[in-house]
């Protein structure tokens, strides 16, 4: 008797083998489908840096990113100087690592904190950040909007606090009181190698408890929790704040192996080892575990807050005024919104 030939068919994409779980429907393919799309868009993230000059503020960024990626990396050295008043300058690199593609935009902002009066050094840096949702807000509400709207607004600033040992200065309260309300702060202790580890310690207790007595929320804000999990996770990164980090773009021996860090007569400060700093917490939040939530609470909180007060004020001052002004100025020209 001559055998039957059987005709195999291919199984359907998502579709499990035999013997799998009966009724098998394939939604958890969606999360491959939303990979693919991620892959091919890309993603942005756009970092502020600020504090006063020589704290190695474009160091640290070369640090996190190993890459040349701030703006002193880019510009000639004839052209860097302490400028009179608060510049704004922004620089874009296209990152890619492992097949993901991502902008990365750095902030810088020279001249902060570097004049002999630096009564209301904030504005013009809370100006930008409210141009930037102004920005976005224009292209959401267009008729005809773009299929995907740039997003240049600021998804994280790193605030640096020099290593004084005593307490926040003024000047770091009054910025962070004003910039927490508009976005995602995150603190950091630079040069931290300059301080002994008691020394460090004591410090970063008195900012902790001067961000407390002047209700300064910094990111992880604890209102943005979303559930128990979160809270857990967040509460020990709130107890780190600030970061005690320490930058380098050098490269040494040590024990056999080439890392970052910083030479000394002592020894070298590991960039990259937690016993040295703690730059290694800073990046996993900044890069590893937190950038989504960096962003998503850009968009639903602080941008919403924005968009909200905006909406308001148009509905409240109608546009058939002159020039699209309201009450002697334009409507585009705020400096602040507060939560």
């Amino acid at each position: 008797m001559a055998d039957t030939a059987k005709t195999t068919h291919p199984q359907p994409a998502g579709r499990p083998e035999k013997g799998a779980e009966f009724g098998y429907v394939g939604i958890d393919a969606i999360l491959e489908q939303m990979r693919r799309k991620a892959m091919k868009q890309g993603f942005e993230l756009n970092i502020m840096v600020v504090g006063q000059s020589g704290l190695g503020k474009s160091t640290l960024i070369n640090t996190l990113f190993k890459s040349k990626v701030s703006r002193r990396s880019v510009m000639p050295s004839d052209e860097e100087r302490i400028p009179k008043t608060i510049e704004i300058k922004s620089v874009s690199h296209d990152i890619e690592e492992k097949g993901v593609r991502m902008k990365l935009t750095v902030i810088d902002t020279p001249g902060f904190g570097d004049q002999i009066n630096n009564e209301n050094c904030w504005q013009p840096i809370m100006k930008f950040i409210n141009e930037q949702y102004e920005q976005y807000l224009q292209e959401e509400i267009n008729i005809s909007r773009k299929k995907r709207i740039p997003d240049s607004r600021v998804h994280c600033c790193i605030y640096f606090i020099p290593p004084t040992g005593h307490c926040l200065r003024p000047i770091d309260i009054e910025f962070m009181r004003h910039l927490s309300k508009v976005v995602n702060i995150v603190p950091v202790i630079a040069k931290a190698d300059t301080l002994t580890l008691e020394e460090r310690d004591f410090f970063k207790q008195k900012i902790r408890e001067d961000l407390r007595v002047n209700e300064i929320e910094v990111y992880p804000q604890k209102e943005f929790d979303e559930d128990s999990e979160d809270r857990m996770i967040n509460d020990k990164i709130r107890e780190m704040i600030p970061f005690a980090v320490v930058g380098s773009d050098q490269e040494y021996q040590v024990n056999g192996k080439r890392l970052l860090g910083r030479k000394t007569r002592w020894g070298t400060v590991e960039v990259e080892n937690t016993a040295h700093c703690e730059f290694a917490y800073l990046r996993d939040l900044l890069i590893r575990t937190h950038m989504q939530n960096l962003k998503d609470i850009t968009s639903s909180i602080h941008y919403e807050v924005y968009r909200v007060r905006r909406l308001n004020e148009n509905n409240t001052h109608p546009s058939d005024q002159p020039n699209g002004h309201s009450n002697g100025v334009p409507t585009h020209e705020v400096l602040s919104h507060e939560m």
